[in-house]
């Protein structure tokens, strides 16, 4: 890694020099901008020799997930169907902020089809490979996303998550994702998934890094982060389903990790919440609240049975289409109630923690053919992650200590309880790193 005051153009000209080693082969970028990024660059290294710097992301080099727009092309979302769509007319909201703060965006990251699947793949494109080893899965949906953050080709990148979508490719990465509470940052620009579930959060190396795009993108000042000591908090372990069929790799650092914020004199305790995920999964037994918001966003392509769209993506959200939308009201009213009942379920605590995935990366080849094998890994990728999502929390994965593959400790927090997650996950980053 580049020393912290190298300049930053010359960071972006050594990306660029290898990103363009690779221009014929290239799988973690959809669109490069060399030229602005360039100008960018210059702008942010003249404003630090002159002492008038923007903050912690001036001179950053930030790479965006294709699903926020750029004025003046078609915003794609990893389709090919939206190659003939109008042209932004402005950049998305987050890219305004991250720009005006200093940073130097580099380019558009790859993505599953419409940040529909959480594996990684996307029938339009060469598979992103992991950025540990490229014959296994990214994860998604942003998988160029986390591969462009993890090799070192953006020193930030910036996703969506309406199940999981940053913290998944984070997780089996090596990499910190944070999902933020919803609606913090705004979406205004930004190709929907699902209105009620989606949020827009970073990938980095360190939790200062997402902390301070964190900031810039939902439009607040960045302060240096303050650790939050980790003796004396509460912290809630949801034994049941949440924990079950983890590797034993990822069970075994999970214990450890566990052992170290005891010793760190943080307080653990069990906290069931099997009860409310039932629910939630009875009242979503007419579809995912995903598959069925997102069937209206797609209302449009929808009944063209040849539409080239990834047939994961079209029959799903073919059959959600057909839900009543009355069906669609009473869900999102028992979600109200059920988010407002696990919101009294973690008042007293200070966050919940899980192994983020309860298995690693698996390769490509065992899934790209195999529908049953390909269904039931995205289900355990999703598995732990969407609880955030459903519930309206927020949530956090870090890099797990000695693994052999990456795997991600997640720590959620009550909506909008942000700031301390993030100064809670400053500590424990500390705490894992030094074994």
């Amino acid at each position: 890694m580049p020393r912290p005051d190298t300049p930053s153009r010359d960071r972006l000209e050594a990306i660029l020099a290898r990103l363009d080693l690779r221009q014929h082969e290239e799988r973690a970028f959809v669109r490069l901008y060399p030229e602005t990024a360039r100008a960018e660059a210059d702008a942010a290294d003249r404003r630090r020799r002159e002492g008038k710097g923007r903050g912690a992301l001036d001179g950053r080099i930030v790479s965006i997930k294709d699903l926020f727009d750029i004025a003046g092309e078609p915003t794609l979302a990893g389709s090919v169907i939206r190659r003939a769509a109008p042209p932004a007319t402005a950049d998305a909201a987050i890219v305004r902020r991250l720009r005006a703060a200093g940073a130097v965006i580099i380019g558009k990251t790859h993505m599953t089809e419409f940040a529909f699947t959480a594996v990684g793949l996307n029938p339009h494109y060469p598979v992103p490979g992991n950025a540990i080893d490229p014959s296994l899965i990214p994860g998604g949906s942003s998988s160029g996303a986390g591969v462009s953050a993890a090799e070192g080709s953006s020193e930030i990148a910036i996703g969506s998550d309406s199940g999981g979508s940053v913290r998944i490719p984070a997780a089996l990465q090596g990499l910190v994702g944070f999902k933020p509470t919803a609606r913090r940052i705004p979406l205004e620009g930004a190709f929907p998934l699902s209105p009620s579930l989606d949020s827009i959060g970073p990938l980095a190396r360190t939790v200062a890094d997402c902390a301070a795009a964190d900031a810039v993108m939902a439009g607040e000042t960045p302060r240096p982060l303050e650790p939050i000591p980790l003796a004396g908090l509460k912290l809630a372990i949801p034994e049941g389903i949440l924990l079950e069929g983890l590797t034993p790799e990822i069970a075994a650092a999970f214990e450890r990790s566990l052992q170290a914020l005891s010793r760190a004199g943080a307080k653990l305790a069990e906290c069931g919440i099997d009860d409310l995920l039932a629910r939630f999964a009875e009242a979503t037994a007419i579809g995912s609240l995903a598959g069925l918001e997102a069937s209206r966003v797609h209302a449009d392509w929808l009944p063209d049975e040849n539409a080239p769209v990834d047939i994961r993506v079209k029959s799903t959200l073919r059959r959600r289409l057909a839900v009543p939308d009355a069906a669609i009201r009473d869900l999102l009213r028992t979600r109200q109630e059920l988010m407002r009942v696990m919101d009294e379920r973690l008042a007293p605590f200070d966050f919940i923690l899980l192994p983020a995935t309860p298995i690693p990366a698996v390769s490509i080849a065992s899934i790209e053919e195999d529908r049953a094998e390909y269904r039931r890994v995205e289900d355990l990728l999703l598995r732990n992650m969407q609880v955030a999502n459903q519930f309206d929390l927020t949530a956090i994965t870090l890099p797990m200590a000695d693994t052999r593959l990456p795997a991600g400790l997640m720590l959620m927090a009550r909506h909008g309880a942000d700031a301390m997650l993030l100064g809670a996950a400053a500590s424990v980053e500390k705490l894992l790193r030094s074994g």
